[in-house]
C-alpha cells in the first residue's frame, strides 16, 4: 500500500485520481472490515463527491498537502453531519453541525473524511468495544483485541484501509492501538494541538487534564507531515543525524509494573543494535524521576480527569486541594524529565508490558492478565503510558518486532518538551536498524 505521500504525489501527478483512490479505499473496507468492525461510521457519498471537487482543484493546478488522500477519524472527533457518541447508546443520535479543529486542519490541508473508528465507551479503556457500534478485532488475529481507546483507527491502518488516521490519548489511547497493530502513533506535547471539537458528546467545556490529539500512520514521514498539518504552533525538526549519534536510554521495565519477557527482548535487541552504530545507549540513569511515584500521582490525575471529580461508590470526592497538589507534584515532575533530556535525546521504554492480549469483557478494574505465567492487575500497566503522560511529554509508538505468537511489538520514544520531530526521528532510526537486525 502506499503512503499518505506516495498517494498525493500520485494524483497530483496524473498517475491516479482522488476519486480512484476513493473507491480504493471504500472497496477495501467494504470487504474486509465485516470481520475487524474498524470503520463504524461511513460517509462515502460525501467522501466522493469531495474526491471529484479535489479531482478538479487538481486539474486546476491546485497544490496542498494531502489533496486527494482519504482517510478516517476517530468517531469521538465532531465531523459535521456525523454522529459523535463517544460508545454510548445515549448519544447514538448526537450529530455535530461543524468539524473539530483538526478535521478542519485536514480538510483544508486536502484529505477526503471517508468516516470515523471505533472507540470504547468515554473512551476509557484499552480495547475498542462499545453497545453502539460493537467490537472491533485485530487484523493480525481477530481472537485479540485492536487496543483502545483509538483501536478502530489502528486496526483501519493496520488493515490497509487508509494510510494516516486521528486519534487522541490520555492514558495511551493513541501509542496502545498503533503498538498493538504494528503501526506508527504519535501523542504530541500536551496543547501542542488544537482539542477543539473533541469534547464528550454535547459539552463543550474545557479539555481534559493530559489530554491530547495526536495522529497515527502506516509511515513515519506521514506521520511527522500530518503533525505539522495538526499543530497549533511551528515543532523544530532536529538536523539530520546518523542513528550511531542519538543519545538514549532505554528501559526494559517499571517498578510498578510488569513486562513481558518477547519486549524486554525486542528492547534489550533494540539497544544492542543502537550500540552497534557507535550511538551512546544507557540501560538506567540517576535522572530519571521516582518512577514509582510518578505512576501513584499519574492515576490519581488521570481518574479525577476522567470522572471530571465524581467519586467512585462509597469513596470521598477528591478536594481542590489534592488537585493543587497533583498539580505542584506534575510541575516537580515534568521539570526533572526536562532536566534529563539535557542529556538524552529520548527516551525508550514499552508502549506497554504485554502485546494484544485476548478480548476481555472483564471490567477494567477487575481485569487481570497473565504476564510470563504471573497474574497481574491490568491497571498496573498504565504506568507506561503515564510516563509521557503525566509530565505532557511528547511520544511516539513505532513497531520494533513480532513476539512468538506473531503478534506486534510496539515501543514507545519519549523526547523532551516541543521535540516532538526528535521522538519521530529516533523512532524511525529504532525501526530502521531492527529491521536491518532481521
Amino acid at each position: 500500500m502506499k503512503t499518505a505521500r506516495e498517494t498525493v504525489a500520485a494524483i497530483a501527478a496524473g498517475e491516479t485520481s482522488a476519486r480512484a483512490e476513493v473507491e480504493s479505499a471504500i472497496a477495501r473496507i467494504e470487504s474486509g472490515d465485516a470481520a475487524i468492525n474498524a470503520v463504524v461510521v461511513r460517509d462515502f457519498d460525501r467522501a466522493r463527491a469531495a474526491a471529484d471537487a479535489a479531482d478538479r482543484r487538481i486539474m486546476e493546478g491546485e497544490r496542498t498537502p494531502l489533496l486527494g488522500l482519504p482517510m478516517t477519524v476517530k468517531e469521538s472527533f465532531d465531523v459535521a453531519g456525523l454522529p459523535t457518541s463517544w460508545g454510548f447508546v445515549e448519544h447514538r443520535d448526537y450529530v455535530p453541525t461543524a468539524d473539530a479543529e483538526a478535521v478542519k486542519r485536514l480538510r483544508n490541508a486536502g484529505a477526503i473524511i471517508l468516516g470515523k473508528t471505533n472507540v470504547p465507551p468515554a473512551l476509557a479503556d484499552l480495547q475498542a468495544d462499545n453497545p453502539v457500534y460493537g467490537r472491533t478485532n485485530n487484523p493480525h488475529d481477530p481472537e485479540r483485541v485492536a487496543g483502545g481507546s483509538s483501536g478502530g483507527s489502528a486496526a483501519a491502518l493496520a488493515a490497509g484501509y487508509v494510510a494516516l488516521e486521528l486519534g487522541s490519548d490520555i492514558g495511551g489511547s493513541i501509542r496502545v492501538p498503533a503498538a498493538f497493530n504494528g503501526v506508527w502513533g504519535h501523542k504530541p506535547t500536551y496543547a501542542a494541538l488544537s482539542s477543539e471539537g473533541h469534547h464528550f458528546p454535547r459539552t463543550d467545556g474545557a479539555r481534559a487534564a493530559m489530554a491530547v490529539i495526536g495522529p497515527l500512520a502506516r509511515d513515519p514521514d506521514d506521520l511527522a507531515l500530518a503533525l505539522d498539518i495538526l499543530a497549533s504552533q511551528p515543532l523544530p525538526r532536529p538536523a539530520p543525524r546518523e542513528p550511531g549519534e542519538w543519545r538514549v536510554l532505554i528501559l526494559d521495565g517499571h517498578p510498578s509494573a510488569k513486562v513481558a519477557a518477547p519486549i524486554r527482548d525486542a528492547l534489550d535487541a533494540l539497544a544492542r543494535a543502537f550500540e552497534r552504530v557507535g550511538a551512546r545507549i544507557d540501560r538506567d540513569s540517576p535522572l530519571l524521576p521516582d518512577l514509582a511515584e510518578q505512576h501513584r500521582h499519574y492515576m490519581h490525575m488521570l481518574n479525577i480527569a476522567i470522572t471530571r471529580g465524581i467519586p467512585p461508590e462509597g469513596k470521598p470526592a477528591p478536594t481542590l486541594a489534592e488537585w493543587f497538589g497533583l498539580n505542584d507534584h506534575q510541575a516537580r515532575n515534568r521539570r526533572r524529565w526536562n532536566r534529563l533530556f539535557a542529556d538524552y535525546d529520548a527516551v525508550i521504554t514499552p508502549t506497554l508490558g504485554i502485546t494484544a492480549f485476548p478480548h476481555d469483557p472483564t471490567p477494567l478494574a477487575e481485569r487481570q492478565l497473565v504476564i510470563d505465567g504471573e497474574p497481574t492487575p491490568f491497571g498496573a500497566q498504565f504506568a507506561f503510558p503515564g510516563l509521557a503522560t503525566f509530565p505532557m511529554l511528547p511520544a511516539t509508538s513505532v513497531p520494533i518486532a513480532v513476539d512468538p505468537d506473531g503478534l506486534p511489538i510496539g515501543v514507545q520514544v519519549i523526547a523532551d518538551t516541543l521535540a516532538d520531530h526528535t521522538a519521530i526521528a529516533v523512532a524511525k532510526a529504532a525501526h530502521d536498524l531492527m529491521r536491518t537486525e532481521r
